[in-house]
């Protein structure tokens, strides 16, 4: 009797280790970090001309650990917003649109300074939305030919 049970226990314990060796192993976790909207000013002349409401994403790079980085989340949002209080990212001809290049180098050096280097592999800008759908667009600087 016992030796039949320890057979079918050992039958059993193979069996199910090739079905856990036959299944697909779980994906990856993602290596990113998601950021809350945030609503960035856009400021002509000395005064707010309208808010962009911008969503990102930090990727991240294999060796980071996510899940530690995803709880500094609140920390890339303040920097994103201080830089973009101190010097917005303002497109020069537009009311609408923030300068991406400009956003995606600062939060990525203010992340990088965050959590020290080798964990960002770089920026998405997800969405912009605008507070106020403004049509009229800045004339751009008018060169002076002499």
């Amino acid at each position: 009797m016992r030796r039949t049970a320890l057979i079918a226990a050992v039958l059993a314990a193979l069996t199910a280790g090739r079905a856990a060796a036959a299944q697909p192993s779980a994906p990856p976790p993602d290596q990113s970090v998601t950021l809350a909207a945030v609503a960035l000013p856009l400021v002509f002349d000395g005064q707010i001309a309208n808010y962009v409401f911008v969503s990102t994403k930090l990727l991240l790079t294999p060796q980071a650990d996510a899940t530690a980085l995803r709880d500094k989340e609140p920390y890339f949002r303040d920097a994103l917003v201080r830089a973009g209080h101190r010097t917005p990212f303002v497109r020069p001809n537009d009311y609408n649109h923030l300068d991406e290049a400009r956003l995606k180098a600062t939060l990525y050096r203010e992340a990088t300074a965050i959590v020290g280097p080798g964990k960002i592999q770089g920026v998405v800008v997800l969405s912009e939305t605008p507070q106020h759908r403004i049509a009229t667009q800045r004339p751009a600087a008018l060169e002076i030919v002499p």
